[in-house]
């Protein structure tokens, strides 16, 4: 038997494009699967099909984190045996890269994002360049290389002049069912709390929307200043969840009424951002509302199961949301056919192509 080491840097209970790779290596073509991450104090304990491990750091955040991570995950792969490694994301490809070139396996890579374009890294050049060089140097070992998103795969393959294949970030299938929503219309906004993601706006947009509640679900680097945000505005409709893992958050999601995107063009990463949770709504069967950027754009005008945003001024964007409430029984057969066709039981067999 086959016994990949797949390497990510969340604590995994929230990860789901990871959780149904493994599924698939482990039931599909019947691999070993062995998922390392990392545990911080308020992780929650995991149960999982396939083995597990986390590590515990004496720092969560900053170069340290990334130094500490990458030297704790070379010396477990220095010292266990396996045939492949699967590298989540350039954070975890250092360590991934030593180790198969010192112990002769095949490296696979998983680029989630355009990580050298997050915001967090374009307005520090210094940092930006670190990592840039990081990734030129590892992606010249790696074996096989897939992404999100057509655009983002394009723009490595014109980098690295290497073949980069699509796998998109859709869940599960799951049937339709009669689900009973909240009693107040709900927005629902799921993913990172992290600048650009347009968090901001959504609580200023929610002053004019008093019928109106909005749930937050995760966790990120700007969650104390949104709270705050919050507060300050007085606003009763605003509800912060914090982590909620993905067995849960399909329900919560199932009982809202419209499902939020509202990204920033903040650098290229989000300009082409095809996020999980635009298709985790659909799969919900809720219709959504998201930022003029070209990948969601292309997904809501293909299906027609929303709208985009019209303007960024949150009076404007309240009266778009009532709009698109009072007739949110009309995407119904769109949200439908969309569910059937974006979903990780189509999409999974380019995930088996590229591992047979």
């Amino acid at each position: 038997m086959k016994r990949i080491i797949i390497c990510v840097t969340n604590d995994l209970s929230a990860d789901q494009r990871v959780h149904k790779t493994a599924l698939t290596l482990k039931n599909r073509l019947g691999k070993e699967v062995w998922v390392i991450g990392r545990k911080r104090k308020n992780s929650p304990r995991i149960n999982r099909s396939y083995r597990t491990k986390r590590f515990r750091l004496p720092v969560n955040k900053g170069p340290l984190f990334y130094a500490f991570y990458n030297f704790r995950l070379l010396l477990f792969l220095l010292n266990h045996r396996y045939t492949e490694i699967l590298s989540n994301d350039l954070d975890t490809l250092p360590a991934a890269r030593v180790a198969a070139g010192l112990k002769r396996v095949k490296l696979f890579y998983d680029s989630h994002e355009l990580f050298t374009e997050v915001p967090e890294l374009i307005n520090r050049p210094r940092v930006q360049n670190i990592w840039s060089w990081l990734e030129r140097t590892c992606v010249k070992r790696v074996d096989r290389f897939y992404s999100v998103c057509k655009p983002i795969a394009e723009i490595y393959e014109k980098q690295y002049n290497k073949k980069v294949e699509v796998i998109r970030n859709v869940p599960l299938y799951r049937p339709r069912q009669e689900t009973e929503k909240y009693d107040k219309p709900t927005l629902i906004y799921q993913g990172a709390l992290n600048i650009g993601r347009g968090i901001e706006l959504m609580i200023e947009t929610m002053e004019f929307l008093p019928r109106f509640q909005l749930i937050i679900c995760g966790r990120g680097d700007v969650e104390d200043e949104l709270q705050h945000k919050a507060s300050e505005q007085k606003s009763k409709n605003i509800h912060f969840k914090g982590h909620v893992d993905f067995e849960t958050i399909q329900t919560i999601t199932s009982k809202a009424h419209i499902g939020l995107s509202w990204e920033e063009n903040m650098g290229l990463n989000y300009y082409y951002a095809l996020p999980n949770k635009l298709f985790d709504y659909i799969q919900a069967r809720i219709p959504v509302l998201v930022a003029d950027l070209p990948g969601m754009k292309s997904i809501v005008e293909q299906y027609g199961v929303g709208e985009v945003l019209d303007e960024r001024q949150p009076e404007k964007i309240a009266e778009q949301i009532v709009q698109i409430f009072e007739k949110r029984h009309t995407f119904g057969a769109a949200l439908e056919n969309a569910a059937g066709e974006l979903n990780w039981n189509k999409e999974e067999q380019k995930l088996i192509d590229i591992f047979s």
